[in-house]
């Protein structure tokens, strides 16, 4: 029994490194995601006003002309247009449009699932050394494990932290704009 502990033990530390380095990769990639959620969130502003007003014109039974440069939903209108509002063609381009933002989706759900994974994995493999620390009289060792599991708790739930936020509004804007696509396509 002693050997399959040994072994176990063994398997469990040997773990930590790779932990705290998929933390680690994963927060960077959390920080460039959420450096280019507030890029978005910047140009989504003007995106919006411009998107109001293409619908408003629709509303009122006159589709405007969309120059290339009017934004990300314009350009999907024109896409459309070239189709010739052909509606099995549209219903297509718009389920590919969906299809990829649930692709896009997919990465903010693996950081809210994976950070906290890694979190507690990286808090649990040090708190064996520093058990066995304080029971052999060594603070200095159990100090420096739980200042390890500590640590990539913190780092886990800022990674999960940014998902859930990027996800929560990009979930929001991506739904809206299909939605969006659907109503023009149904008015043409």
């Amino acid at each position: 029994m002693s050997n399959i502990t040994q072994i176990l033990n063994w398997i469990s530390n040997s773990l930590l490194l790779p932990v705290m380095v998929l933390l680690l990769i994963g927060l960077v990639w959390s920080l460039i995601l959420l450096g280019g959620f507030f890029t978005d969130c910047f140009m989504t502003l003007g995106e919006r006003r411009r998107k109001r007003d293409i619908l408003e014109a629709v509303r009122s039974g006159v589709l405007p002309v969309l120059s290339p440069g009017r934004g990300v939903f314009a350009e999907k209108l024109n896409e459309l247009k070239k189709l010739q509002w052909n509606e099995l063609e549209c219903e297509k381009r718009i389920s590919e449009w969906a299809c990829n933002y649930e692709r896009k989706l997919e990465q903010y759900r693996f950081m809210v699932k994976v950070g906290p994974m890694l979190g507690l994995m990286g808090t649990l493999i040090p708190m064996g050394p520093a058990l066995a620390g304080l029971a052999s009289g060594d603070i200095g060792s159990m100090a420096y494990n739980i200042q390890i599991a500590f640590a990539t708790t913190v780092v886990g739930c800022v990674v999960a932290g940014i998902g859930v936020l990027v996800h929560s509004v990009r979930r929001h804007d991506y739904r809206e704009e299909i939605q969006d696509l659907h109503y023009v396509l149904d008015l043409q």
